[in-house]
């Protein structure tokens, strides 16, 4: 196998990296920053492994590629949370939580009982809602940095500069619009609180029929917010209607979060193609690996494994440019 560069060490490129590493090829990784963080927007993802609620605006094949995702995280050493997926929705939106029970599958409906069997602290606040049992999070930062440190320890290093060699795997996300012009950005916007008053112990979705709110515990009285499906041409801060959308959707999922401290504001773009699907792009000695638009933790996993079987075996990815005109 001839030398291989992969340019950026977000999720796509340390993805790829470990999967090229565990078959024997042992890559460059460049990235001007030299270490996964704020500049890539996969530090600010919410780290859902979620591909069943994902079934409710993804395709079919989001669904099938990601229900893997959890076992391949946790195989490289990092902490899965594996206690499922809530989805609840405000008295005035219940139509909302009926189409999205239509929309997807693998979910038990609650009551509020039920609801509060699961999240004691929610007892009362909910008449009805959705259990995804066998979802998972995990808190990506630590996600990148374990993959990182395992590279590191196989004397793969992320490089700060240098000539890229060989085949080159383009990994820059929304980075790579200089070269991918059908690339567009989905801006994400985070918020992260610190509230030991509140004790939720799995994700929570709260269906809003304008901006889908999710609630992601990181442990020690920690959650992030986030709001994931905003068109944008590029990276802006996060907007005062976007944080007051989040700072709500929390008090109303649990009045404790008006005591929280806000932590950060966080807001990037996620490379996204027309039909928010994946791609490979090979031209000429580059190969481009991009358009993981919301779903980055949730597919990664097979997008690398993909790249890895294409450059060791030869096998046509699924995701081949050339099959999604």
């Amino acid at each position: 196998m001839t030398e291989t560069t992969i340019l950026g060490a977000g999720v796509m490129g340390l993805a790829i990296a470990t999967e090229l590493t565990s078959r024997g090829i042992r890559p460059r990784i460049i990235d001007p920053a030299g270490k996964p963080g704020s500049h890539a927007c996969s530090w600010r993802a919410g780290g859902m492994l979620a591909p069943y609620c994902e079934g409710e605006s993804a395709e079919p094949v989001v669904l099938r590629l990601g229900r893997d995702a959890a076992d391949w995280w946790q195989a490289q050493g990092t902490e899965v949370i594996r206690r499922g997926t809530l989805v609840l929705a405000p008295s005035r939106d219940r139509a909302e939580l009926d189409r999205f029970a239509r929309l997807t599958e693998s979910h038990s409906a609650l009551d509020a009982a039920g609801i509060a069997e699961l999240e004691p602290e929610l007892e009362g606040r909910f008449s009805r809602g959705l259990f995804y049992a066998t979802e998972a999070h995990l808190n990506p930062r630590a996600a990148l940095l374990t993959l990182r440190d395992r590279l590191a320890e196989q004397g793969i290093q992320i490089e700060t500069e240098g000539t890229p060699s060989g085949l080159v795997i383009d990994a820059r996300g929304y980075a790579a619009r200089d070269q991918l012009p059908d690339l567009r950005g989905v801006r994400g916007e985070m918020l992260v609180l610190r509230c030991p008053e509140v004790n939720l112990t799995r994700t929570v979705r709260l269906l809003h029929p304008r901006i889908p709110l999710y609630v992601v515990g990181r442990g020690d009285g920690i959650y992030m917010i986030g709001a994931t499906m905003l068109e944008t041409g590029g990276k802006y801060r996060v907007t005062a209607r976007s944080a007051v959308e989040m700072l709500n959707a929390a008090y109303a999922l649990h009045p404790g979060f008006a005591e929280a401290e806000i932590l950060e504001l966080g807001s990037d773009a996620r490379p996204a193609f027309p039909d928010n699907l994946p791609r490979l792009r090979r031209r000429g000695s580059t190969l481009f690996a991009n358009g993981l638009y919301r779903h980055g933790y949730l597919l990664a996993p097979a997008l690398a494994r993909m790249t890895a079987d294409y450059l060791t075996t030869g096998k046509k990815p699924e995701f081949m440019d050339e099959d999604h005109p």
